[in-house]
C-alpha cells in the first residue's frame, strides 16, 4: 500500500490534535469539579438552537439514546473541523491555529450561556483545550514535513517561519510522524475516557441523600392480581425507576444540592411562596400512579411509562399562594431555565391530581428523573407539564408566555392522546399454528380506557380482555387469544377511552401534538 499523501497526513495530524484538545477538556472537567465539559456545552447549544421539527426527527431516530448520539455528533464535527485545520496548516500554521482558537471560543460561548456553568472555569477549559490541540498540531505538522520548528538565528531577533511550501518527508521522519500520532491518539483516548468517567461520577444517577421520604398521609393500597395480567412479552404494569424512559434537554444530569435548593411560587398570586426541601417534605404527601408519555413517542413506541409517584398536591400549594383572577397559565421552570406551560384550569380541575413529586416508587426521585422535585400533571404530555429539577412555579397568562417547546413549533396545549400498543408478538415474529396470546397496553390518562379491540388481516374487531384499571390516570394491560393459522398476517389494535372516543385511525407523526394511528405488527405462522 502506498504511503498516505500530504493532504491525508495533514488531515490525520488535525484529527489527532483535535482529539487531544477534546481529551484535555474532558479530563479537566473531570478533575476540577464545576468545570463544564465543552462537548456537553456545545451539545447543549445545538439543542438550544435546534430548528422546529428536529426533536421529532432525533427522537424517532435515536429514542432514549438521543443524548449519546448528540455527544458523538459533536465530537465527530469537532474532529472534522480539526482535519480541515490540519490541511490548511500545510501552507502556514497560522491558519490552522486560528481555526482551533475559533472553535475554542465557540465552546466557551456555549458553556458561558449555560446558567449552571462557571464562566471562569469555562474560559480556563477552553484555553487549555485550544492550547493542547494547537501544540499537538504544530508538533505533528513538523513531523509530517510541512513546517519546521522556529529556529533562532544569530542575525535575527527572534524565530523565523520557513516558506509555507510542504517539505520533503524522509522515511525516518514518516516513522516518527506515525509513532507520535499513535502516541498522541492513544493518550487522548485514555485521557478522554478517564475524564468522561470522572464527569459522570460528578453527576450521579441518584439523589445525593440517604434519608427516606416521610410517610405519606395518603397511601395507595397494594395492587391486586386483577390489576395486572400475566402474558408473554407484556410490559409490567409498574415500570422500575431504572427502566423508566428519560427524555429531556440535559446532556448531563443537573446536580442539585437539596440543602440550598428552593422552590418559588411567583407571578399572579396574592402571596408569593418559597419552600426549602425540608419544608416541601413537611407538607402532607400523597401517592398516585400516573402514566407519563413523551410527545415524541411514535405509534407503538416506548417513550411512555407508568409508575408510583409521591408528592404534594399542587392545588394545595396554589391555594396557599392565592391564584389571582386572570392567571390562565402555570409555568414550571427548571434550575437550568427550561420551561413548560399548561392551563391553570387543567390543574384546578378536581377530576385529576397534579402534584409536585418528590418520590418515585417510594424512594426519593432519582437525579435523572428530577431530584429534588418535579411536576406531574395527569393527562398532559411531558413537554407541557413535567418539569424536572423544578425551581419555580409562575402564574401568568396563556398569551404572555410560550414555553420552551412551544417556541419550537409544538402545540401549546398537550393532552395525551388515546393510544394502544402491541407488545407480543413482536413485528416480524415467526409463530407456530394454534392458540397465540396477543397482548399489550392501552392508555388515555385522565380519561381511562373503556375497551381495546384487535383485528387480524383487516377482519372484524375482536374485544380484548383488560386488566382492572388502577385509575383513570394510568394505562391498562390487555390480552386476546388468537387461533393462528399458517401464512403471513397483519395484526392491529385500537382503544376506546372512558368518554367513548375511539383512538384516531389516521396515521400521523408526533409533531406538533402527538402521533396518531393504529399500532400493527406482521407475523408469519408456520
Amino acid at each position: 500500500m502506498p504511503p498516505p499523501g500530504p493532504a491525508a497526513r495533514a488531515a490525520a495530524a488535525g484529527i489527532v490534535a483535535g482529539a487531544v484538545g477534546i481529551a484535555a477538556s474532558e479530563l479537566l472537567a473531570g478533575v476540577v469539579p464545576g468545570t463544564p465539559s465543552l462537548v456537553v456545552a456545545v451539545g447543549s447549544l445545538v439543542i438550544a438552537l435546534q430548528p422546529p421539527g428536529a426533536k421529532d426527527l432525533v427522537a424517532t431516530l435515536f429514542g432514549t439514546g438521543d443524548k449519546t448520539a448528540l455527544n458523538v455528533a459533536v465530537v465527530l464535527a469537532a474532529l472534522a473541523v480539526a482535519a480541515g485545520a490540519g490541511i490548511l496548516g500545510r501552507r502556514g500554521f497560522g491558519r490552522a491555529g486560528r481555526i482551533f482558537a475559533a472553535f475554542g471560543f465557540v465552546a466557551f460561548v456555549a458553556a458561558f450561556l449555560e446558567p449552571l456553568d462557571s464562566a471562569p472555569l469555562a474560559a480556563l477549559n477552553a484555553v487549555v483545550a485550544t492550547a493542547a490541540g494547537m501544540a499537538t498540531l504544530r508538533i505533528l505538522l513538523a513531523d509530517g514535513g510541512f513546517i519546521r520548528p522556529p529556529v533562532l538565528r544569530a542575525d535575527a531577533a527572534g524565530p523565523r517561519e520557513p516558506a509555507p511550501a510542504a517539505l520533503p518527508m524522509p522515511d525516518w521522519n514518516r516513522r516518527r510522524f506515525l509513532l507520535r500520532s499513535g502516541g498522541f491518539l492513544g493518550a487522548a483516548l485514555a485521557a478522554g475516557a478517564l475524564g468522561r468517567l470522572l464527569v459522570d461520577r460528578q453527576h450521579p444517577s441518584g439523589p445525593p441523600v440517604s434519608a427516606d421520604l416521610p410517610v405519606p398521609a395518603e397511601v395507595v393500597p397494594p395492587l391486586t392480581p386483577a390489576e395486572s395480567l400475566s402474558a408473554p412479552g407484556i410490559t409490567p404494569l409498574v415500570i422500575p425507576n431504572g427502566q423508566f424512559y428519560r427524555i429531556d434537554t440535559e446532556l448531563l444530569v443537573p446536580q442539585v444540592d437539596a440543602s440550598t435548593w428552593q422552590l418559588q411560587v411567583t407571578g399572579m398570586v396574592d402571596h408569593p411562596l418559597t419552600f426549602t426541601y425540608p419544608e416541601l417534605l413537611a407538607l402532607p404527601l400523597f401517592e398516585q400512579y400516573v402514566t407519563l408519555e413523551c410527545v415524541s413517542n411514535v405509534v407503538g413506541g416506548n417513550l411512555i411509562g407508568n409508575t408510583l409517584w409521591t408528592g404534594v398536591h399542587l392545588r394545595q400549594v396554589l391555594a396557599e399562594a392565592g391564584v389571582q383572577a386572570g392567571a390562565t397559565q402555570i409555568v414550571g421552570r427548571s434550575v437550568d431555565g427550561f420551561t413548560v406551560g399548561f392551563p391553570t384550569a387543567w390543574a384546578l380541575d378536581p377530576s385529576r391530581e397534579p402534584m409536585i413529586a418528590v418520590g418515585m416508587n417510594r424512594v426519593p426521585l432519582p437525579a435523572e428523573h428530577g431530584y429534588p422535585a418535579r411536576l406531574i400533571v395527569p393527562g398532559l404530555f411531558g413537554y407541557v407539564s413535567a418539569t424536572k429539577w423544578l425551581s419555580e412555579i409562575e402564574l401568568t397568562t396563556l398569551e404572555a408566555f410560550d414555553a420552551y417547546w412551544v417556541r419550537l413549533g409544538w402545540a401549546k396545549d398537550g393532552p395525551i392522546l388515546t393510544g394502544s400498543r402491541i407488545d407480543h408478538p413482536a413485528d416480524g415474529a415467526g409463530l407456530a399454528a394454534g392458540p397465540v396470546d396477543i397482548d399489550g397496553l392501552a392508555w388515555a390518562p385522565d380519561r381511562g380506557i373503556q375497551r381495546v379491540e384487535v383485528r387480524v388481516d383487516g377482519g372484524p374487531w375482536q374485544t380484548a380482555m383488560l386488566s382492572r384499571a388502577i385509575s383513570k390516570a394510568t394505562w391498562v394491560q390487555w390480552i386476546l387469544r388468537w387461533q393462528a393459522t399458517p401464512g403471513t398476517h397483519t395484526i392491529e389494535v385500537r382503544a376506546t377511552d372512558g368518554t367513548g372516543a375511539v383512538q384516531t385511525a389516521t396515521p400521523g407523526g408526533p409533531a406538533p401534538a402527538g402521533a396518531t394511528g393504529y399500532d400493527q405488527v406482521q407475523v408469519t405462522v408456520a
